[in-house]
């Protein structure tokens, strides 16, 4: 088969910064820089954005949604971007993102024919619910999800425990797992890179080091780690604890570090996005705690087993799917006394440490490279088993209008559902504030009046 052009969309992408994000950076990068073929990202418009990249990035109109949500809303009708993506000849779509960008690749679909792939990497459930304070919203939320992952021709998910999630959403369609990779080559940094961050940070050669990378969200079980560290400590462990990473919850868990007398054991060096460097605090960590059941990957662990750092996981977790324990990690129940526990055993064994991290690096590291020569052979695959087939343009067409029109009306109504649950909502609010405002006014005027009568006596 000829070189193939891949349209890999979704909804974040640099400057914004997230797991997602990254994989979608890395899918283009191999695609195009390897030989495999040509890839081109479309993805919503950012203020300051700087596409530097060797692969073309189509950026589409969009609008700020809210700091809570943190990204942007693309508008995924526009007809110049679909006109220019048309001229792309793109072969077969691949979206990351089941909102706009699922959206933006059913437009496209039905112009060109080429089949969608689908990949499911994170819990929407949770992001949902964090995110949209309203019931009905979430719902509708959920129901628009399904909607676009079933209009799929293919389902990917990142690991079964992801495929599970998916389920519990009321996915009742097939899919496989395709592991994302990590862009680290394997073996440590040098020994000049970890005298500089040792340096930097004063850490010492006889003190275990354990880290945590990622954004700095409660939800990512970063409260069991302060916790273990709390119980190690009380029980005689000495160590140093680097955070790496930004997020809205950062200053609540630095006051609880510090409720837990832990503030002189604990580093946060905030967000880096120097690959290399990160790559050194991978290699100078003895140990990485990551005990989230919220992740469906953990590309962070691969990050990690590149560098022969093993991570302390919860046992059943995404993020410890092919992890044995005592051998390619160290698995826990999801408590801090168990966390607590696994670290107290660390500081008195580094030997093990350094074993349980050699093993990850032999049997755990996936590199990028590798994943997305996976993808590209099923993209392949997928071509010539003729899921779509572009020369039945009369069906194309025929199917275009019904179908198109009705992506449009359901990405309209959700718009308007909740807009229209928002006014009310904050219209009940304002109701009970005018309600709360009256009583006021009313204790208020009933005082002056007492006032004015007892002067008056």
């Amino acid at each position: 088969m000829s070189k193939l052009t891949v349209g890999l969309f979704n909804d974040s992408f640099p400057p914004t910064i997230d797991g997602v994000a990254n994989a979608v950076v890395n899918y283009a990068r191999c695609i195009q820089d390897n030989g495999l073929g040509k890839a081109i990202v479309a993805t919503p418009w950012y203020p300051d954005c700087n596409d530097q990249f060797s692969f073309p990035v189509v950026r589409y109109p969009s609008a700020y949604i809210s700091k809570k949500l943190g990204y942007r809303a693309g508008y995924p009708f526009d007809p110049r971007i679909i006109r220019h993506l048309r001229r792309q000849n793109i072969d077969i779509i691949h979206s990351h993102c089941p909102f706009i960008s699922t959206v933006l690749a059913r437009v496209l679909r039905h112009y060109t024919g080429a089949p969608i792939v689908f990949t499911y990497h994170t819990k929407f459930d949770i992001d949902i619910e964090k995110r949209i304070a309203l019931n009905p919203v979430r719902n509708a939320s959920v129901k628009f999800l399904l909607s676009n992952i079933n209009a799929c021709d293919e389902v990917w998910v990142v690991s079964e425990g992801a495929g599970e999630n998916l389920r519990s959403l009321g996915y009742t369609g097939k899919y496989i797992v395709m592991e994302n990779g990590t862009d680290f080559k394997k073996g440590r940094a040098s020994d000049e890179e970890l005298a500089a961050l040792s340096k930097q940070h004063g850490l010492s050669d006889d003190l275990p080091v354990f880290l945590f990378v990622g954004r700095m969200m409660w939800y990512k079980g970063v409260r069991i780690s302060i916790d273990g560290l709390k119980y190690a400590k009380d029980r005689g462990a000495r160590f140093k604890m680097l955070f790496v990473g930004e997020g809205q919850d950062r200053p609540e868990i630095m006051d609880y570090v510090r409720e837990q007398g832990l503030e002189e054991d604990c580093i946060f060096t905030g967000a880096i996005h120097d690959r290399e460097l990160l790559r050194s605090y991978f290699s100078r960590a003895d140990l990485f705690l990551f005990p989230s059941t919220y992740d469906t990957n953990g590309i962070v662990v691969r990050e990690a087993a590149a560098c022969s750092c093993g991570s302390i996981l919860i046992k059943g977790s995404c993020a410890a799917e092919g992890v044995l324990d005592n051998d390619t990690g160290i698995l826990i129940e999801e408590n801090g006394i168990s966390m607590g526990k696994a670290l107290l055993e660390a500081c008195a064994d580094r030997e093990r440490l350094r074993r349980i991290g050699q093993n990850a690096a032999d049997r755990l590291y996936l590199s990028w490279d590798d994943a997305v020569a996976r993808a590209y052979a099923r993209y392949e695959q997928i071509l010539q088993s003729g899921v779509r087939k572009k020369s039945d343009k009369p069906a194309l067409n025929q199917a275009f209008f019904s179908e198109v029109q009705q992506i449009k009306e359901d990405y309209l109504f959700h718009r308007a559902q909740f807009k229209e649950q928002m006014l009310h909502y904050y219209g009940e609010q304002m109701k009970k504030i005018n309600r709360q405002r009256r009583r006021i006014k009313g204790r208020i005027y009933h005082t002056i009046q007492k006032v004015g009568s007892k002067k008056e006596k």
